[in-house]
């Protein structure tokens, strides 16, 4: 997952709040429980040294008896206690063994002298075993009895060990939940943006008619998406209007300049026009073509861009239409001494407007001739490549700057505005070239380095195959021998 995304920050922060949550909850609950379980230990061990305390002040029990006693009502050794009794600093009583053997009776220090009646402190034995004792200092019979009850603080450690244990498997088993969840929630509450970023991503200037998915959730992505659908019904709004002014203004341009075309050239035709009018005559003729093929350029965009361009669609070898092309403008290419070549040794079946797609061999072929150098050469290339029909017009001129081939394919842009202008060029060629190769779901790509050469590449999809009556697949395309192959369409 992309780290920077929405999705991995939700859910993150989602985790982690809800883990430091539980850290802090596993930290109080286990500083209460051990508080809870000290304090409960202490108060029973407290409580016993007054008891035994209120038992040595019977009369009836001696001190013969009072390790039977104690014995018998407190069990120390069952319950896994430390008990002792001295009186004057002799040794009255002290219990046996534990039953757990956690620790020897024996080795328990003697209690420090007592300035109070009562003291709760941790004894360690030379073992390393800490107990916790409770003792307590009275005057019984006239004679100084210290009393000491202890247990081992070992239960209270291993109690807390397997809560922390089972602390750590929880927050490990929470934490795992809670990414699994949140990554589920957040992944259910984003799906809405996931569509609506995929509708986005197939509109363009051709399909502005398409909207992305509202979804019902009465929340700001349901807000996002109608507005989103609002702004492009006005950009739609404001292509169609530029589409359609284009297109009138280039039709309505169409008349006039044929008109201004046909008066400049009947005055040409004159004998009586001396020579400085027919000079200046035969340069307006010259700008009103130039013209002439800018507003073309303009209108066939306009009508490739609104999807009215394709007349007709079918299936055609691409190879053949390469090759009848090539030999069409190889008049071109002599004039210039330029060798031109066609490789198109098999068939490449596509589907398309046939006018449309010679029009970007024409263009890519002019293109070519017109930049490279006397004494140059272009090969024309027609193959399959990775299931795709691939065109390629490969010339050996002055190549593009690495600057302006993201621009190659702008309208009106000229890399060597002079020399364009020169041969005519108004810059719409190319453009043209992509607008058709995207109406038929292709594209147009160019390679290029400054005096190296350049290579315009087409891909096209190929035509799909039919299965025929008979049962054999083709693709329902004419067959050409090698002479027809050559002959000019």
């Amino acid at each position: 997952m992309n780290t920077g995304s929405l999705k991995f920050r939700l859910v993150a922060w989602y985790a982690g709040w809800l883990s430091i949550v539980f850290i802090v909850f596993g930290i109080f609950v286990y500083a209460s429980l051990g508080h809870h379980l000290r304090r409960s230990l202490r108060e029973a061990l407290e409580r016993r040294p007054r008891q035994i305390a209120e038992l040595m002040q019977n009369p009836s029990i001696n001190r013969n008896r009072l390790g039977r006693e104690i014995d018998g009502r407190f069990a120390p050794e069952a319950n896994n206690r430390f008990t002792r009794v001295t009186e004057q600093g002799a040794i009255v009583y002290v219990s046996g063994d534990p039953t757990d053997q956690s620790f020897n009776p024996r080795t328990v220090p003697p209690a420090s002298a007592m300035n109070a009646p009562e003291r709760f402190d941790r004894r360690r034995l030379p073992d390393g075993t800490v107990l916790l004792i409770a003792a307590l200092r009275k005057v019984i019979g006239g004679k100084n009895v210290v009393i000491e009850e202890g247990a081992p603080e070992a239960p209270i450690q291993a109690t807390l060990h397997a809560w922390l244990a089972v602390l750590v498997l929880g927050l490990a088993f929470l934490t795992s939940g809670a990414v699994a969840g949140g990554f589920v929630l957040v992944q259910r509450a984003l799906a809405p943006v996931d569509r609506i970023i995929q509708s986005a991503e197939h509109i363009s200037s051709r399909n502005l008619s398409e909207r992305l998915p509202i979804a019902e959730t009465r929340d700001e992505i349901e807000r996002l998406s109608t507005a989103l659908n609002h702004m492009i019904e006005r950009l739609e709004e404001s292509f169609q209007q530029t589409r359609r002014f284009l297109a009138d203004a280039s039709h309505e341009l169409r008349t006039p300049l044929t008109m201004l075309r046909a008066e400049l050239e009947s005055v040409l035709e004159r004998a009586e026009v001396d020579e400085d009018v027919r000079a200046v005559a035969a340069s307006a003729l010259d700008e009103v073509e130039r013209l002439r093929k800018i507003v073309e350029g303009l209108f066939a965009l306009s009508r490739l861009e609104a999807g009215e361009a394709l007349e007709e669609s079918m299936p055609f070898d691409l190879a053949e239409l390469a090759a009848s092309t090539t030999d069409q403008m190889c008049l071109l290419a002599e004039d210039k001494n330029i060798t031109m070549k066609c490789d198109s040794t098999e068939k490449v079946i596509i589907e398309g407007d046939r006018s449309r797609l010679k029009q970007v061999t024409v263009n890519l072929l002019d293109n070519a001739i017109k930049f490279t150098r006397p004494g140059g050469s272009i090969d024309v290339r027609v193959l399959t490549r990775d299931g795709k029909a691939v065109l390629e017009v490969e010339d050996t001129g002055p190549g593009i700057p690495a600057d302006a081939l993201p621009h190659v394919f702008e309208r009106f842009f000229r890399v060597d505005t002079a020399r364009a202008r020169e041969w005519g060029g108004a810059g719409l060629g190319l453009s043209i070239v992509k607008s058709i190769c995207t109406a038929h779901r292709g594209q147009v790509e160019v390679q290029s380095k400054e005096e190296q050469g350049s290579r315009f590449t087409v891909e096209l999809p190929l035509a799909p195959r039919r299965v025929s009556r008979d049962g054999d697949t083709h693709v329902g395309c004419e067959q050409y021998s090698p002479r027809e192959r050559l002959r000019p369409s």
